[in-house]
């Protein structure tokens, strides 16, 4: 790219103004600057391998070099982070955030104070406020963790509850009720 005018100010930087309207500003520290010709976008090239653009639109993407990662600002607020692992973060401006793991497991973060976990498999984990769990199983079977029973529901209706205590408790389709206690003794058994 043919120069048309070079300027270096008394305090080392250097400003290159390009034929074809782009600007170049190269500071002492090793820092570069360059102005495209449209005079809004801008990209930074800083001494320590980092690299910021800004886009037309007000985009910012911010490259940091050491960490190998991407951080991208969008003018509605949103920001989309990309590390060399594969893992993608985006974080809304309402405060929402879902996380892209390398193994594609997908986790959204509420800002009530709620998550969800999406695994490969199809399983779906949601943790509530409380701290009590809900997995969904790929297979129909659910499960459901509160501080003080652990219960799965199987696709045929079955549902197998553990205490705390150690005590379960089943209930078949056909209404029978089986409860073992903490060392697995049968306690009750209502056979149809």
């Amino acid at each position: 790219e043919q120069i048309e005018r070079e300027t270096a100010y008394p305090d080392g930087k250097v400003e290159k103004i390009l034929k074809n309207g782009c600007h170049l500003i190269f500071f002492p520290n090793g820092t570069w600057k360059k102005v495209g010709s449209d005079g809004k976008t801008v990209t930074i090239t800083f001494f320590n391998g980092d690299v910021k653009q800004i886009m037309p639109d007000q985009t910012v993407i911010y490259y940091y070099a050491d960490a190998k990662t991407t951080h991208t600002t969008y003018s509605d607020g949103l920001e989309v982070l990309q590390f060399s692992n594969g893992q993608i973060e985006k974080h809304y401006p309402d405060g929402k955030k879902e996380i892209t793991f390398p193994d594609q497991t997908i986790k959204n973060l509420f800002t009530d104070g709620q998550e969800e976990s999406i695994f490969p498999d199809g399983t779906i984990l949601r943790v509530q406020r409380d701290g009590s769990k809900t997995i969904e199983f790929n297979n129909g079977q659910r499960e459901l963790h509160t501080s003080q029973f652990k219960r799965r529901e199987y696709p045929d209706g079955t549902v197998k509850t553990v205490y705390v205590n150690g005590q379960q408790e089943t209930k078949y389709v056909s209404g029978r009720v089986r409860i073992k206690d903490k060392d697995g003794n049968i306690i009750m058994d209502t056979k149809l």
